[in-house]
């Protein structure tokens, strides 16, 4: 995947709908990041999106995708998606180093937090909020400290994306309750 000229920068950083996916265009334009964890993926229209404007900055070999979703599991509530051929398919196609997690965030980040290093981007779509409450204790092990984190929120009829420093992401994160030897 070549890099995207100027107009179509242009485009995604503000002209692109929806409209809250801009912020992380700019984000994008901005920044080199190769590795991206998106939890959510939807149509995974933001997911093309974000590699190829990580193109910008890297050649495609160099871009690591992640994407965590219920895939086949997704229930009606989550609002349309795709199923895991399909994502793989038109995600391999960008050039970038894909893999995709079926399931719940939280079973799927456990598996793999640990192998999941040096992540650059992480995108939380609003459909995956309810269940990353337990799952924001493994998100700190796969950042570091450029690491830059996109949580989508409503706000009354609007979505947008807002960003999380290391303190807001310490503080989401479940204290753990030591059990005691008997």
């Amino acid at each position: 995947m070549a890099a995207p000229s100027h107009l179509r920068v242009l485009y995604l950083t503000h002209l692109s709908k929806p409209a809250s996916d801009r912020s992380i265009y700019r984000y994008l334009r901005q920044v080199r990041v190769t590795s991206i964890l998106e939890i959510g993926l939807g149509q995974a229209e933001r997911a093309l999106r974000m590699i190829e404007l990580a193109g910008l900055h890297a050649p495609a070999q160099e871009i690591r995708y992640t994407g965590v979703d219920p895939f086949e599991a997704r229930d009606p509530a989550d609002g349309p998606g795709l199923n895991l051929k399909t994502a793989h398919r038109v995600l391999k196609a960008t050039g970038a180093r894909v893999l995709l997690l079926p399931g719940d965030p939280l079973s799927a980040i456990a598996r793999t937090a640990n192998s999941l290093q040096n992540i650059d981007l992480v995108v939380v779509s609003a459909s995956a909020l309810q269940a990353m409450e337990q799952t924001w204790f493994y998100v700190p092990r796969m950042l570091h400290a450029a690491s830059r984190i996109f949580m989508e929120h409503a706000r009354g009829k609007d979505v947008e994306f807002r960003q999380l420093d290391a303190a807001e992401v310490a503080r989401l994160c479940p204290t753990t309750r030591r059990r005691r030897a008997a």
